[in-house]
């Protein structure tokens, strides 16, 4: 890991010479969020191992397997399988959920299969394990929010210091024994009367917490300049970043805003900016409790309601639209990049031998926009051909 990044370190600084200029380097938040996760200490950490060697149990022989789906469909179990994921280390906390809410079954099929293991009924190893099933779940609950298009760096950078907030608000949940923030332990608590150690599981949510307010510094300094794009009129541009978007006169960019700040005109518009994005909120809020998902890919992203407000600027405020835009150029996550070599691989084929650098871009460009092609106008634009 060190060596890793030494070596982005130094591709950044060969970076920052050959523009000339002073760039801002940030680490992808989606990653920083997942590395944060990752520092619970052995012995929680050894719950996920235990947890993936009984899965693979179950699943290493087709007969194992359709007898336990068999057994489930039997006692009515909410869950008709046990999940299991190679993926990232957040994708594993929908497995611990599954497992959670078959761990009965489990214990009782490994039983007859003469598999048993102890620690399933070790109410320490059983503490540890419903406190992974709830953080993680949280845990993924900012994974989402950080994930898909339109997402503007400045709303990444909110959602994670929120984040930071809950943390507080579980560590102090944890250690007054409420539990309203942890269901799943609070079940396991009030099933078995057990005393749980909460002393040790807050100290794992305060390190967590500390990892969190290191890891995300380079945004955090930003905030200032991320927040231009939102609310110009509030700006302070003594506290904004000019050193890294060249191409934008300091000098200009104050006089443009001194003068938009007095025209009700263009000033209606950023307040109304600031509406619609709660009410786009809102109804992100809406369709996640109730977990319509496909609907929420529906809504209008955050990114292209803020450009269509710079864009209807007119270019008497060039700096600032420029600086605006450079600010929405910027990339809180690489979630992007790596959608693009996903669908690579459904783009491969039998025929992927004829695919040359020009369709293979093409393709992508399909695969990856959200543009809608008016086919009726299209249509009538191409010259008809009649069968003779």
């Amino acid at each position: 890991m060190p060596e890793k990044r030494l070596w982005r370190s130094s591709c950044a600084m060969q970076r920052k010479k050959m523009l000339d200029h002073n760039v801002i380097l940030f680490h992808c938040l989606n990653h920083q969020e997942a590395l944060c996760a990752q520092i619970f200490p052995p012995e929680i950490t050894e719950v996920m191992t235990l947890v993936t060697q009984i899965i693979n149990k179950i699943m290493e022989k087709g007969l194992n397997h359709w007898q336990f789906c068999a057994l489930l469909e039997e006692v009515s179990c909410q869950y008709p399988d046990l999940q299991y994921s190679k993926v990232r280390w957040l994708s594993k906390g929908k497995v611990l959920a599954h497992f959670a809410g078959c761990l009965e079954d489990v214990k009782m099929f490994m039983q007859e299969k003469g598999c048993e293991y102890a620690k399933l009924k070790d109410p320490v190893w059983l503490q540890k394990f419903h406190f992974m099933v709830d953080i993680i779940s949280h845990l993924n609950g900012l994974n989402r929010k950080l994930q898909g298009k339109g997402n503007t760096a400045l709303l990444l950078l909110e959602e994670v210091r929120s984040f930071e907030r809950k943390l507080t608000l579980f560590a102090r949940d944890i250690d007054t024994g409420s539990l309203v923030h942890f269901p799943s332990l609070k079940q396991f608590k009030e099933s078995t009367k057990y005393e749980l150690n909460t002393a040790n599981l807050k100290n794992v949510i305060l390190k967590m917490q500390e990892v969190f307010a290191g890891q995300f510094q380079e945004f955090k300094k930003e905030k200032a300049t991320l927040s231009f794009v939102l609310k110009p009129l509030e700006a302070d541009t003594s506290a904004l970043n000019f050193s890294t978007f060249t191409g934008v006169d300091r000098a200009e960019l104050e006089l443009e805003l001194a003068d938009l700040q007095d025209k009700d005109m263009w000033t209606s518009k950023f307040r109304g900016l600031v509406t619609e994005l709660e009410d786009l909120e809102k109804q992100k809020s809406t369709l996640a409790v109730q977990q319509r998902w496909t609907e929420m890919l529906d809504l209008k992203k955050q990114d292209q309601i803020v450009f269509d407000v710079w864009n209807s600027l007119p270019d008497a405020y060039s700096n600032m639209k420029r600086y605006a835009f450079s600010i929405l150029s910027i990339f809180g996550s690489t979630h992007l990049c790596e959608q693009v070599f996903s669908n690579m691989n459904f783009i491969k084929s039998k025929l992927r031998r004829q695919l040359n650098d020009e369709s293979l871009q093409s393709c992508l460009k399909l695969k990856m926009t959200a543009y809608s092609p008016d086919f009726e106008r299209l249509s009538e634009e191409t010259q008809q051909h009649k069968l003779h």
